[in-house]
């Protein structure tokens, strides 16, 4: 723990509201947030949601908050330690957490305007303290989605942010195409819907293929105990849990596919990360989806 000695703690209450089905709503308001202005890095008005899926429906309603730790300065494209602690209501670490998807945090790291993406796996430390090491590509305001399970409970959203200073770079256009190479890999994403409407439930299929015989990719294997996972995100000026969708990949799909089942809370433009495991390499298709 030397190496975070001079970490630099930003402290935000987080508010649990109702437990959602694949979808997050934006109902909660923040409690409090702890400011030091001779300390604090960075903070925003963060939100707190339960997420229930199935499989998880079934645990018991929590309380938590987080915090969120990282150093006083930021360069880009240099790792930092980051570390994220979880408490219940009254500020009492939580102790003991539930393995899902065969870890017990998941931290999705995105840059605010959707260009960068990480799916990280933060090791456990005990007395409800997360640590990862996480570099940021460029100038700008970043978001954490940290997801998990106090023991006993529902599936829990904490989203945190922080901000690398510097002069942020303009994100290029949008690009709806449905049909990407990822290094030697095609992905066709097909979608059951011509059009895809706003609360209203579609399968999002993901075709792999690859690119020099465009043959199905015969040799994908678990990704964190499913088929694929998939996570999307509205767009947003500031990034919330209503904009956060975590989506499981359905059993049965055709070689070479993975399959996910979901829908899209409001209209907008949603980004999509798809993540599947060839041969213990880990691809990530990114594509824009417009909901009306």
């Amino acid at each position: 723990m030397n190496r975070f000695l001079n970490i630099i703690a930003i402290t935000t209450t987080l508010i649990l509201i109702q437990s959602c089905s694949l979808l997050l709503r934006d109902e909660g308001k923040p409690i409090s947030a702890a400011t030091d202005q001779h300390e604090e890095h960075s903070m925003g008005d963060i939100n707190h949601r339960e997420h229930s899926t199935s499989g998880t429906g079934d645990g018991k309603k929590a309380f938590t908050q987080a915090k969120l730790k990282v150093p006083s300065i930021i360069t880009p494209n240099k790792n930092i330690p980051i570390v994220i602690g979880v408490q219940d209501s009254d500020g009492e670490a939580i102790a003991n957490f539930d393995t899902f998807q065969e870890k017990l945090m998941h931290l999705i790291l995105v840059s605010d305007d959707l260009q960068f993406f990480s799916h990280l796996h933060p090791t456990y430390k005990e007395n409800g303290q997360f640590e990862v090491t996480a570099s940021f590509p460029q100038a700008g305001n970043y978001t954490f989605f940290s997801d998990y399970k106090p023991a006993g409970q529902t599936e829990q959203i904490s989203v945190l942010k922080t901000q690398v200073p510097g002069n942020s770079i303009a994100a290029p256009g949008i690009n709806l195409n449905r049909s990407k190479t990822f290094n030697d890999i095609k992905v066709n994403l097909a979608v059951s819907e011509p059009t895809v409407k706003a609360g209203k439930e579609v399968s999002l299929m993901f075709k792999l293929q690859d690119a020099s015989n465009n043959q199905p990719l015969t040799d994908l294997q678990p990704y964190l105990g499913e088929k694929g996972h998939l996570v999307i995100l509205r767009q947003s000026t500031s990034l919330t849990a209503a904009d956060y969708i975590h989506a499981h990949a359905l059993k049965d799909a055709p070689a070479g596919q993975v399959h996910f089942m979901t829908s899209f809370p409001q209209p907008g433009k949603y980004k999509l990360w798809g993540q599947f495991n060839r041969n213990g390499k880990i691809i990530t298709a990114d594509f824009w989806i417009d909901a009306v």
